[in-house]
């Protein structure tokens, strides 16, 4: 019999084959992680074995992707698209022709990013999802867009702060509309908590800017808890409290849709401190 794989916190446990003859305790991906949908884009599971395994930035899923974004992916990965394997630091001004840097953690569909970029050419955006049809989508925007300041990186988040990005290099980090993980015993997987503030501050040039948005209430009320805790941050609301939604952020269809339901969008905007 072939022994149990093991169990991997917070990621799909791996399949074997009937016939596979593992070593003891060794992971084995399952094929949609390890076989490219698109050979010229974006790889399946980027980090392998170097995933981080407490808190990650996403949420692995699948989903269809059409034929206009697998298109995009063939073509545009290869100009526009990096994989986050943390294999090396990545130069951001040679990758951006020196802009200033944002990056933006989870991106959807792109379409809120698209709009951004090309209502501020003079910054990057380096935009982080896991989603395929959102990559190969945000690709095709921008190429529609004439935007040569939008970069699209596959893969964890996480990896790419902690080993793939200088000190001091970001001008500003965006994450709009993160998992809220409701049930309290995935509370433990939500992205904003001190341990992630502390690996961002030390990414973001000070007096960069942390904004997050979130229609989940309970998810603010620890956002606003934890980053106003936080010795690396200041909160740039002289009252302590939520900022307006800033007229750089688009209004996504996702947030008007919730809004519509009676929902309540909570943006938070805390500055990266001098210290």
């Amino acid at each position: 019999m072939n022994p149990t794989p093991p169990a991997v916190p917070d990621a799909p446990v791996a399949d074997y084959a009937a016939d596979a003859a593992p070593e003891a305790n060794s992971y084995v991906p399952p094929k949609w992680r390890t076989e490219p949908r698109f050979p010229d884009g974006p790889a399946p599971d980027p980090a392998g074995s170097h995933h981080e395994r407490r808190i990650r930035s996403f949420q692995p899923r699948r989903s269809r992707v059409t034929t206009g974004q697998g298109e995009a992916l063939k073509r545009l990965w290869g100009t526009w698209g990096l994989d986050i394997d943390g294999h090396s630091v990545i130069d951001l001004k040679a990758l951006f022709d020196g802009l200033p840097v944002v990056l933006e953690i989870g991106f959807g569909m792109g379409e809120a990013t698209a709009q951004m970029a090309a209502a501020d050419p003079s910054t990057g955006i380096l935009a982080a999802d896991v989603h395929t049809p959102g990559q190969g989508n945000l690709l095709a925007l921008a190429e529609r867009g004439g935007m040569t300041n939008v970069r699209v990186a596959n893969g964890d988040a996480i990896i790419l702060l902690r080993e793939m990005l200088p000190p001091d290099s970001l001008a500003g980090i965006r994450v709009y509309f993160p998992d809220p993980w409701p049930k309290a015993r995935h509370h433990k997987r939500r992205l904003i908590q001190p341990e992630f503030l502390t690996l961002a501050a030390t990414r973001m040039a000070p007096g960069a800017v942390l904004h997050c948005a979130t229609d989940w209430e309970p998810y603010a009320e620890q956002m606003l808890e934890v980053l106003t805790a936080h010795p690396d941050f200041e909160n740039t609301r002289p009252d302590g409290g939520y900022s307006p939604r800033p007229d750089f952020r688009p209004l996504t269809r996702f947030e008007g849709q919730g809004l519509d339901k009676g929902h309540v969008v909570h943006d938070l905007l805390f500055r990266r401190t001098q210290n």
